[in-house]
């Protein structure tokens, strides 16, 4: 749960003010995290080197890609319920709950186990909100984050076969 207050502009949308913003400010804790996430498989993307470098190369922009589009689904519902979607850079450098990514690291065995990290870590904060924004009447919000943990889940399972294979 999270303490962010979050502006809140008027909607016809039938959920409780007080329940768009709670709702709102979760999923922009979550938005943070996607942003933060889709950064660190980009420097992954961008610095992999090794034997496995088109592989991993290719992994990596294949990933950052999903969660910038899961970055989208939690912005956009953010905004359908009253709220002010907040991924600018420094929000999101304040907010994330990811651990750093290690920016001196070059070889594959070492980005994917610092991605499996923060998909892990991803994935489990996501799935920590889905009962609760359920619980709190947002059906959808839920879902959206439950499709998330889903994708975020295979795409853990992807890194961590390569980590599995050598």
């Amino acid at each position: 749960m999270t303490d962010t207050i979050v502006a809140m502009n008027p909607t016809r949308n039938d959920l409780a003010e007080s329940v768009r913003g709670e709702v709102a400010a979760a999923l922009n804790q979550r938005l943070a995290d996607c942003i933060d996430l889709e950064r660190q498989c980009k420097q992954a993307h961008w610095n992999v080197k090794g034997p496995s470098f088109v592989a991993l190369h290719q992994l990596f922009d294949q990933v950052a890609s999903e969660a910038a589009e899961y970055a989208d689904l939690l912005a956009e519902r953010v905004v359908q319920l009253g709220g002010v979607a907040e991924g600018a850079v420094q929000v999101v450098a304040a907010r994330t709950t990811l651990p750093p990514y290690p920016t001196t690291i070059t070889s594959g065995p070492e980005h994917l186990a610092a991605l499996a990290d923060a998909l892990a870590r991803f994935g489990r904060e996501a799935r920590a909100e889905i009962d609760r924004l359920g619980s709190l009447g947002d059906a959808d919000a839920a879902d959206i984050l439950t499709e998330i943990s889903r994708g975020i889940d295979k795409r853990l399972w992807f890194v961590e076969a390569h980590l599995q294979g050598g």
